[in-house]
């Protein structure tokens, strides 16, 4: 389905509370400075409606969360959805996960969320799927040693490509399963909108939790 553009939604998103405008000033200092804190720092790259953040920043008030979103209008609607939260451990930005290396130091982040992220399925668009090894070094920059990269998808494809690139960038798979919900590693899971949406027919989620090897 295509996205309705909504031109009002660029000033509201840069105008939100909880969107980290000029992230690239914070390198380093996201802890320190925008959390007052010393928290674990995760990321969630494409929050889609805010689903998950907004119920697990609740769950583990101890984590420091940001999502990281690039289409505004999508943003715009995790950012309505956690205006209802009174939280302090939650913040958005606004931007394309390329600028990771930009905004965040190395070894500032210690967890990396992808949950069903766009397959690209057409072969010429490889280079654009977030387990590309262009994406996975990236990742491996600001991860800190034994940071961690947790996957989720529907799409059994992107599943093996993303096996198969993670070796090639230098990671170790911690766990692995092409059905979540029939798996140990179920137990905690928090479901984001698609997930519950594939699971109430029956589909299997494909899960796993990379480390980048130690050099």
């Amino acid at each position: 389905m295509r996205l309705r553009r909504k031109p009002y939604a660029k000033q509201m998103v840069r105008e939100h509370a909880r969107v980290v405008n000029d992230p690239q000033k914070y390198k380093g200092k996201w802890r320190s400075v925008v959390f007052r804190n010393e928290h674990p720092l995760y990321l969630e790259l494409g929050t889609g409606k805010g689903r998950f953040l907004s119920r697990v920043c609740q769950e583990q008030p101890d984590i420091n969360w940001i999502g990281v979103e690039r289409i505004e209008e999508i943003l715009l609607q995790a950012l309505n959805k956690s205006e209802e939260l009174l939280v302090d451990n939650l913040r958005f930005l606004w931007m394309d996960v390329k600028q990771l290396p930009d905004c965040f130091a190395a070894g500032e982040v210690d967890r990396i969320y992808l949950h069903f992220s766009d397959p690209w399925p057409k072969k010429r668009h490889t280079k654009r799927r977030l387990t590309h090894r262009s994406f996975l070094h990236q990742y491996k920059s600001v991860l800190k040693p034994g940071g961690e990269l947790l996957l989720k998808t529907d799409n059994q494809a992107l599943f093996q490509f993303s096996l198969d690139e993670l070796e090639e960038a230098g990671y170790k798979l911690v766990e692995s399963t092409h059905d979540l919900y029939a798996s140990p590693f179920a137990a905690g899971n928090i479901p984001t909108e698609y997930e519950e949406k594939f699971t109430s027919k029956n589909m299997p989620i494909h899960y796993l939790l990379a480390q980048p090897k130690s050099s």
